[in-house]
């Protein structure tokens, strides 16, 4: 599946990522939040158990389910 990827900062130089099928906007739930585009049109696999790099879990699943994938607060990245 194909998403543009958005990040937002965190506290203690940790991101948030939301994932969102390419060319669809972020989601009204999220808009309240300032993100920055970080990637258009990445090749994702939405079947893996986690997207690490991300720390988004359950891909899939929240894609379908929400419509869009979001970085779990356990899993903050740093950059």
């Amino acid at each position: 599946m194909r998403v543009d990827i958005y990040r937002r900062p965190e506290a203690e130089g940790r991101f948030s990522y939301l994932a969102v099928p390419e060319g669809k906007p972020i989601p009204q739930e999220a808009t309240n939040v300032d993100w920055s585009q970080e990637r258009r049109g990445v090749e994702m696999d939405e079947g893996q158990g986690e997207w690490a790099e991300l720390g988004i879990p359950e891909p899939g699943r929240q894609l379908r389910e929400k419509g869009y994938a979001i970085t779990s607060v356990e899993e903050q990245p740093r950059d």
